[in-house]
């Protein structure tokens, strides 16, 4: 075989080679070995051929040998190719065997964190993976009003009256004491100069004027980026929230449960939420399925693991990402539709809410 061809235009015979080499993998975790390959590949090939085609899939980088003597194993190239060109995958009904579990069991009064709760622990179970899910992100909340009452222990508690009447109510932990009349002169300016804007434009303007000499603003602006800067960055940051699911069932694979320090680099991940953030961020655009493999995420701690993907929607806007999280040799074909079945159960259900 030459490997002068592009990767894309491997033969029919090193493809279902390598397809059956993948599927085997992911069935049971071990390398595959050439006699494996011929007993169960059906063609007509000699195990010294089979040989030839894996070394040469070897060459182009989709499979690698973890020991001398032993077989092989996909690497993420060969699982990118694997899933783009080889995988088939059937769309769930909730009529299918299934499918039969397809559904959110929650109370009709239950709100969007019951709801987002529900969908993690749903794609947990059914894929034995670990299961994550942002909460809906909210659009065009204005701020109308806010006041502030002074607490102890360098604390204030935060009045902020939103959109038409809903009310939301922060304990701030602030760089001092603020007396009633310094919060009160605080809310004056802020009701003043942005009732009425979306709190995310609050947030950027105080963000501004942090970065500025703070030398040289008066005690009422100094004051204004302290305690308003904390107030909403507070207020934005409960749109950077995800609800997690089946941490443990990662230590079900062994790839991942033999390094220690792999798996607890993985929860550390879990419980610091930011490179996960980062990566769930990037899916809110996409549309529909998207998969990082292994290195593809840019993230070291996610190297060995994929991470399956789908945006869910209320009333035709995006409001958030779910998705599983396992290793590289999860049973793609049966992640896929399951991912993409709870964001469709997920957004029936915000809208159901509405």
């Amino acid at each position: 075989m030459s490997h002068s061809k592009p990767d894309h235009l491997l033969n029919e015979r090193a493809r279902h080679l390598l397809k059956l080499m993948v599927q085997r993998h992911i069935r049971d975790g071990q390398p595959v070995g050439s006699r494996t390959l011929t007993r169960e590949s059906g063609l007509d090939l000699s195990p010294a051929t089979i040989r030839n085609v894996m070394s040469d899939l070897e060459e182009l980088g989709y499979v690698k040998s973890p020991h001398t003597s032993a077989g092989r194993i996909p690497t993420d190239k060969g699982y990118r190719f694997f899933v783009d060109s080889l995988l088939t995958v059937q769309p769930l009904r909730l009529t299918d065997d299934a499918g039969v579990d397809m559904k959110l069991e929650v109370r009709e009064d239950a709100d969007s964190e019951t709801l987002v709760d529900t969908a993690s622990n749903l794609l947990s179970g059914l894929t034995r993976l670990t299961g994550v899910v942002t909460l809906p992100r909210r659009r065009g909340v204005a701020l109308r009003q806010v006041e502030f009452l002074p607490l102890s222990d360098r604390r204030a508690l935060a009045i902020l009256v939103v959109n038409e009447h809903e009310v939301q109510n922060r304990v701030v932990h602030l760089d001092r004491d603020y007396s009633q009349a310094e919060l009160q002169r605080v809310a004056n300016y802020l009701n003043q100069h942005f009732a009425g804007q979306a709190i995310e434009n609050v947030r950027e303007v105080i963000r501004r004027h942090m970065e500025r000499d703070r030398a040289r603003m008066d005690e009422l602006m100094q004051s204004v980026v302290t305690v308003g800067g904390t107030v909403f960055d507070q207020a934005t940051a409960d749109d950077d929230r995800y609800v997690v699911a089946g941490q443990t069932n990662l230590m079900d694979f062994q790839e991942l449960s033999a390094n220690v320090e792999k798996l607890r680099s993985l929860f550390d991940a879990f419980s610091e939420r930011r490179d996960i953030l980062h990566l769930l961020d990037q899916c809110l655009a996409a549309d529909g399925i998207q998969i990082f493999i292994g290195q593809e995420s840019g993230y070291e701690v996610f190297d060995g693991c994929s991470l399956v993907t789908s945006p869910y929607s209320a009333e035709g806007q995006v409001l958030g990402v779910l998705g599983v999280i396992g290793p590289t040799r999860m049973q793609y074909d049966r992640v896929i539709p399951i991912v993409d079945m709870t964001a469709r159960l997920l957004g029936a259900a915000l809208n159901q809410q509405h």
